[in-house]
């Protein structure tokens, strides 16, 4: 279950945006960009190893308290990322795209941490998410400074 949670959020965000790899192509992207079927592989793997860390959270034998804590900044880092790609996509709103995705990178940033003090594997599970979503971030800037 705590692996079907992100993919279904991944797998809805990307029923909703439709053909959002073929709008990818056709924008003016920033250098580094990655071809677009880059997207849907390297997000169900993340998506995979959120699961993972949540379960890892969720069965540890740290406080209730602290748990809660932990999986209430996942649950609304895992709600903001599901948003980002319709307000991208969908809306082509690029620059409130950027400011909604900067928000994602501190939500999975104080995420991360409280992972981590409660398992540093959880915590280590979320660092290629963390990474991905400052690049993406990047992305998405450099989409709306291009376009």
């Amino acid at each position: 279950m705590s692996v079907a949670v992100p993919l279904a959020v991944g797998a809805a965000a990307a029923f909703l945006t439709g053909r959002s790899m073929q709008l990818y192509d056709s924008f003016e992207n920033p250098p580094l960009s990655p071809p677009g079927w880059i997207f849907p592989v390297v997000w169900t793997l993340l998506y995979i190893l959120m699961g993972i860390a949540s379960y890892q959270v969720s069965v540890s034998d740290a406080r209730s308290v602290r748990k809660q804590r932990a999986m209430s900044f996942y649950a609304v880092q895992l709600g903001l990322n599901f948003f980002w790609p319709l307000i991208f996509f969908r809306l082509q709103m690029f620059f409130a795209a950027f400011l909604w995705i900067i928000a994602l990178v501190l939500l999975v940033m104080i995420c991360t941490l409280l992972f981590a003090h409660i398992r540093k594997s959880a915590g280590a599970l979320l660092l290629p998410y963390l990474l991905w979503v400052i690049f993406a971030s990047y992305l998405n800037l450099g989409v709306y400074l291009l376009n």
